[in-house]
């Protein structure tokens, strides 16, 4: 849907030469002499690259509706993940490659999806998760306050570094942007 440069709104999803982007500042400027124009900043979807853009005011841009989504995570199908949308329980596979955490994420748990042109685009994870460690090394008695970690291996087949006193079945909460233990559950 083509929409003016006057009717932008932070957030909206464009598609500049081919490239989705998001915008995230927006400026009309109008100098005492020549046209008015409007500074933007755009942040591409993709990459995350942010760059800044001037428009024309009243131009032309294409504009791409996008929905978000909360669904379960199902079942790994070969390389592709299957999701399930929470409302309508329709089914749909993503690609594992495009799922950032992959590795973090267990059945039955809940993620939002981006549709872009009601096809997924991007796959998010909860900022924090709790699963079970089934492998590490034994703690020690005493050793509940030192800064000193050690590998673990959680149920999804993760390998995360935790404190000494985590013992196997132990469930611990990761932060999947740092891929950082918080704490015991």
């Amino acid at each position: 849907m083509a929409i003016t440069t006057n009717d932008l709104k932070n957030g909206y999803v464009l598609d500049i030469d081919g490239q989705l982007v998001s915008v995230v500042q927006f400026q009309h400027v109008k100098p005492g002499k020549g046209g008015a124009f409007v500074r933007t900043k755009l942040k591409n979807l993709t990459s995350g690259a942010v760059v800044e853009k001037t428009f024309r005011a009243g131009e032309k841009v294409e504009r791409v509706l996008t929905e978000s989504k909360d669904m379960q995570f199902l079942y790994e199908d070969g390389d592709d993940v299957v999701l399930m949308d929470n409302v309508t329980f329709d089914q749909v596979n993503v690609p594992g490659s495009d799922i950032e955490g992959r590795d973090l994420l267990a059945p039955n748990a809940e993620v939002n999806v981006l549709f872009v042109r009601e096809r997924p685009f991007r796959v998010e994870l909860p900022n924090f998760v709790e699963l079970a460690v089934t492998t590490t090394d034994p703690g020690l008695k005493g050793d509940t306050v030192s800064n000193v970690t050690k590998p673990a291996e959680l149920e999804t087949g993760a390998t995360v570094n935790v404190p000494l006193f985590v013992n196997e079945g132990d469930r611990i909460r990761i932060d999947t942007r740092t891929r950082e233990y918080v704490t015991r559950v």
